[in-house]
């Protein structure tokens, strides 16, 4: 079943609104200052998602923290579909603007180990953009790995009716692994339409975000290789048939850190990953 957009309103419709040193001497102190940094990067980043900023060639996950992926989708305050993941993204990206990040690495991601776990941060500022998202209400805190530093802010976001918690949406953990059975969390979910409001939330036909045309299916076979699911890229023979993905992925990286194969008739070279 689709369900336009004007379907979708009336039915969840809310009842409520809500001087310069020497070159020698120059070089020496940043030899210093790169020692004293330790395990951690400060560079011009690359948002990837709401979780994943990119330092030169090391990405980080942002530690204690449940984002929406860029193909997630919630219901904003006037119970219209919204993609929230692309949103979320565009939050952390204006946070960052043109400002240098500085990345605390806490070591490789035990879930995918090409990519690191850290606590990333402006250039000057004491409070992460970790603990920023979620106080603006686009970041859950992440249990165990938050050890409730972000509760609070979790809390004030709640309350505050900020980002996603203005609307429904599930907390994007049960959305990567397709739970549609998961709670609905926000300030504008009716009971009276939760089968509605979960058909907007996993669509049968997902909307591909700009620019990541990888298509991602659950599937129980994938679990013999230690996976939840495949993904299919462009030129693939099982890229035109599969005409209902769960998941959309802008790289084969981000494919595999959400626990994706690629496709066995994927294997030949040269494939169009856009």
């Amino acid at each position: 079943m689709i369900l336009s957009s004007r379907k979708v309103k009336q039915m969840l419709r809310p009842p409520f609104r809500f001087a310069t040193p020497p070159s020698s001497t120059r070089a020496f102190i940043l030899i210093l200052a790169a020692a004293l940094a330790g395990p951690s990067l400060a560079a011009g980043p690359s948002v990837r998602d709401a979780g994943t900023i990119q330092l030169a060639d090391v990405t980080y996950r942002l530690d204690g923290i449940d984002t929406p992926t860029l193909d997630q989708m919630c219901i904003d305050e006037h119970a219209d579909p919204w993609a929230c993941g692309v949103e979320a993204r565009d939050q952390l990206s204006n946070l960052i603007g043109d400002r240098p990040v500085h990345c605390q690495d806490l070591g490789p991601d035990t879930t995918y180990r090409k990519r690191h776990v850290g606590v990333c941060s402006l250039e000057g500022e004491t409070t992460s953009l970790n603990q920023l998202l979620v106080r603006k209400g686009f970041a859950l805190n992440l249990e165990p790995s938050a050890k409730g530093r972000f509760k609070d802010d979790e809390d004030g976001a709640k309350t505050g009716r900020l980002g996603l918690w203005q609307g429904c949406f599930v907390a994007p953990q049960e959305f990567r692994h397709g739970r549609k059975d998961g709670a609905l969390l926000g300030n504008s979910c009716r009971t009276d339409r939760d089968r509605e409001i979960r058909a907007v939330l996993f669509p049968e036909f997902s909307a591909m975000p700009p620019s990541c045309s990888i298509k991602g299916k659950f599937a129980v076979r994938a679990r013999v290789t230690g996976n939840v699911g495949i993904y299919h890229l462009q030129g693939c023979r099982s890229y035109p048939a599969l005409t209902k993905p769960d998941r959309w992925f802008c790289s084969e990286e981000d494919a595999q850190a959400a626990g994706f194969r690629r496709a066995y008739n994927c294997r030949a070279g040269g494939l169009s990953q856009r």
